[in-house]
């Protein structure tokens, strides 16, 4: 069964240059990101698997 979006909110915070923390946090949160995003792929591979077997 299809699902219909009929409305989309999306809300976004703006931070100037200056408020950012210290580089050395920076990598550490790319890293964060590196394995997060890693984890969302191995299970949209692993969903898209299973509709495979179906």
């Amino acid at each position: 069964m299809p699902i219909e979006i009929r409305e989309l909110v999306i809300k976004a915070t703006i931070a100037d240059k200056n408020d950012r923390p210290p580089a050395t946090t920076d990598n550490i949160q790319v890293a964060d990101e590196q394995k997060i995003i890693q984890a969302c792929v191995e299970q949209v591979l692993e969903i898209l698997n299973r509709q495979k077997q179906r």
